[in-house]
């Protein structure tokens, strides 16, 4: 029996919204391919750049999804945000939250003091997604950081993908504050380290892969980390934005879905595919074969990247490829 994805990895880290679920929906295939990742006993992180909801509250929507999860098992960027402050600050030094109580909560969990107004004299602001931040939450904190606080972003994700589609993240306001400030945050969540590497950590783990929906999070934080990833086709981030992604924000593997983990590497890998044929052709990128669509896409991919930069337009060479490229979006 061929080994599958799953064989080569001692943790698996999930993205949740637009790759586990989109709100109060589970993403087709993820119970099943969760739960059989759990009877092979590979350990799981949850690891969500949303801060808005402690670990044991997506644990506990995670369950009520019917997937079985313990707040152990969730790692959220309003940690990784806590923690990297709490390395860098005295215990009882004041720091100002904008964002959600729980943001809060992890703040203090660390030793450090939350605080809401400037007034305070606060060393460090820290920004998580919350659906109550307004206007005044983003006043304190310009005054704050214009007087030299050190600004920390739990991440940087411009929309958040739910059940009715995508709605602003965190991203967009911490783009306010830039905007107010001039200045620009730490951010702790997906892309950058610290929350993958605290992930990882907490698993025990040595040969980590990262499954996600979004290439400028996700993806672009296993590229930074220097773990392997798989992409799938579940939320934000769809097949033209896959072939144009730069270095840095492209992944080792795609699928359509999680049940991906367990069938073999080998069908997932970004990389040319039998029945297909990519080329670069007369300033295009020509496809040519037939076979499932996917396929196609990992061996447009594997031969767009390897052009280098610059435009390249996407066509068919004959009709099953253009049917392709039309069920793709690409056409």
């Amino acid at each position: 029996m061929s080994s599958t994805l799953l064989d080569d990895h001692d943790v698996v880290l999930f993205d949740l919204d637009g790759t586990v679920y989109r709100g109060g929906e589970l993403v087709a295939g993820a119970l099943e391919a969760v739960r059989s990742v759990h009877e092979r006993a590979v350990p799981v992180r949850y690891v969500t750049n949303n801060a808005s909801k402690p670990a044991r509250a997506v644990a506990d929507h995670l369950t009520g999804l019917g997937l079985a999860a313990a707040p152990e098992e969730v790692s959220t960027s309003a940690q990784a945000g806590a923690s990297v402050l709490a390395a860098e600050l005295p215990a009882g030094a004041a720091v100002l939250v904008v964002g959600s109580a729980s943001l809060a909560d992890e703040v203090a969990a660390v030793g450090l003091a939350p605080v809401r107004r400037a007034a305070d004299e606060p060393v460090a602001v820290v920004q998580g997604h919350s659906t109550g931040t307004g206007w005044a939450d983003l006043a304190e904190a310009c005054l704050a950081i214009r007087a030299g606080a050190r600004w920390v972003a739990c991440n940087e994700d411009r929309t958040l993908p739910t059940e009715r589609g995508l709605l602003p993240g965190n991203g967009a306001m911490v783009a306010a504050l830039r905007a107010a400030t001039d200045r620009e945050p730490l951010v702790a969540g997906k892309p950058e380290r610290p929350l993958l590497d605290a992930a990882v950590a907490s698993a025990g783990a040595r040969s980590p892969l990262m499954v996600g929906d979004r290439l400028d999070t996700d993806i672009a934080g296993a590229v930074t980390a220097g773990m392997p990833s798989l992409m799938v086709l579940t939320g934000v981030h769809q097949a033209v934005d896959l072939l144009a992604a730069p270095e840095g924000l492209r992944p080792d593997h795609l699928a359509a879905d999680l049940s991906a983990l367990h069938r073999p590497a080998a069908e997932t890998r970004i990389a040319a595919a039998a029945g297909w044929a990519a080329r670069v052709e007369g300033g295009a990128l020509e496809l040519s074969g037939d076979g499932d669509a996917l396929s196609a896409l990992r061996a447009l991919c594997a031969r767009r990247w390897a052009a280098g930069s610059g435009p390249l337009p996407v066509r068919a060479a004959d009709e099953r490829a253009g049917a392709v490229l039309v069920e793709l979006g690409l056409s």
